[in-house]
């Protein structure tokens, strides 16, 4: 058995649309296999440390409540990128939290945040929300391509660097900002995407990769291959969400 060590990035500010629930996942996934999660909140006051945590996660949140924390988080950016870019701890950001992973965020009234710049792009809040169930294709292995069902509600406009990865392809909803056809961003081992709902319950072989690679940081060794569980609730949850998506007939 061993200890997963998360570390939760502003829980008490950044949390919308039930998106604490990620973390909910990870540990019973976690638990189910014989691992033990340990969530460790970081907050204002708190420093992150590289090579304390094995996985980093941050929620999302209204403008309102990225910038009363956009400014500390910046002040740590030099550690997390330590952490996550240099030691290979494995990471996920929503929504807000994405938003603030890249160089800079503009929000809707023109609040100018600067970000951790850990994630190649930038982001500029337009006047329409973008809004509804989205479907992605992803491929975060070699050939293997599986899809990513979740809900999208941002006014931002993510623009990634060019040769920038991103996390999937749009098969339904908007994405990054509604034209490019991409959504989210992958670098190594952090991820960042948009999806809401919260994202893992309905695509729980995301969870397990992202706790594959958190358990590679943790040894020093290759993301093992874990046990499947029975995931029939969770897939029929995929499909549901998958089914609302493609009703939208398409890319916005």
């Amino acid at each position: 058995m061993s200890t997963i060590r998360v570390g939760h990035l502003y829980p008490e500010y950044l949390n919308i649309y039930a998106d604490r629930g990620n973390i909910a996942v990870f540990a019973r996934r976690a638990a189910w296999r014989g691992h033990e999660l340990e969530v460790t909140s970081i907050g204002m006051k708190d420093a992150i440390v590289p090579g304390m945590h094995d996985l980093y996660y941050i929620g999302g949140g209204q403008d309102r409540e990225q910038l009363l924390v956009a400014g500390n988080l910046a002040a740590k950016s030099q550690p997390l990128i330590d952490a996550v870019i240099g030691g290979g701890a494995a990471l996920l950001a929503v929504c807000g939290g994405y938003q603030l992973l890249g160089r800079r965020y503009r929000g809707f009234h023109g609040e100018d945040m600067a970000g951790v710049g850990l994630l190649p792009l930038e982001t500029v809040a337009g006047s329409r929300r973008m809004i509804g169930d989205v479907l992605l294709e992803c491929e975060l292995e070699p050939g293997v391509r599986r899809t990513l069902a979740g809900f999208e509600n941002h006014a931002g406009r993510t623009r990634l660097d060019p040769g920038a990865e991103p996390l999937g392809r749009v098969v339904s909803g908007f994405g990054n900002d509604g034209e490019s056809g991409f959504e989210g961003c992958r670098l190594g081992r952090a991820l960042g995407t948009y999806l809401h709902g919260p994202l893992l319950p309905r695509n729980p072989w995301l969870a397990d990769w992202l706790l594959a690679q958190a358990l590679a940081h943790r040894t020093g060794g290759e993301p093992p291959e874990l046990p499947p569980l029975p995931d029939e609730l969770e897939s029929r949850a995929h499909e549901v969400s998958a089914g609302r998506a493609r009703a939208r007939g398409g890319k916005r």
